[in-house]
């Protein structure tokens, strides 16, 4: 791919996720999405088939490895439980801070079909992402500290709660005070920790 066609597939990648946090998936048009990066539709439907394809690619190439990248970082599966639990939640909180386009796409894939068309899509499977994640988990499984839930339980239990404090505290940029810190989020992540524990 040239130099320049390279700049325009960042900028409809960068364009798309902004429009999305903005105003909203339902809003996110191709047409919109064409005039704000100044190029035709026609440029576009040359990458992508419809929307649904660029979404999936989005969520994929732009928000799973990228998040995956960020919440890893300095964390092993043989971490102490609560270690490792308190490096994903603060890694997860940085992350989103700094990606609320991310987020905001994230959020949406959690609550459509999104995420299962692009895992089989792109044919992942579970342990192709966060496979250090699962094998923290069944580690403290096999070690009796927490109880043997299904992965897709754990992993609720584990980061629902840490993108539910991720939303507060986007809704509370645009107010005087912001209430979610780290120190607070360290707080509810204690809470987490003991709640897993047997």
């Amino acid at each position: 791919m040239r130099p320049k066609n390279l700049e325009k597939e960042e900028a409809i990648r960068r364009i798309a996720l902004q429009i999305i946090s903005e105003e909203g998936l339902e809003n996110l048009t191709m047409q919109k999405l064409a005039k704000a990066a100044n190029i035709s539709p026609r440029t576009i439907y040359i990458k992508y088939e419809n929307k649904e394809d660029l979404l999936v690619k989005l969520f994929v190439e732009e928000v799973l490895g990228a998040y995956e990248t960020a919440v890893l970082k300095n964390f092993s599966p043989d971490m102490e439980f609560g270690e490792g639990v308190r490096k994903l939640w603060l890694n997860a909180f940085r992350y989103f801070k700094n990606n609320r386009h991310s987020f905001a796409l994230m959020q949406y894939g959690k609550s459509s079909p999104l995420l299962n068309k692009a895992y089989q899509e792109k044919n992942i499977k579970e342990g192709d992402y966060f496979a250090p994640v699962l094998r923290f988990l069944e580690l403290n499984v096999a070690k009796g500290l927490i109880r043997n839930f299904p992965h897709e339980v754990q992993r609720a239990l584990l980061f629902s709660p840490a993108f539910e404090l991720v939303n507060e505290y986007f809704d509370y940029t645009e107010r005087p005070r912001q209430i979610i810190t780290e120190k607070l989020l360290l707080e509810c992540c204690d809470i987490v920790i003991k709640g897993m524990l047997k």
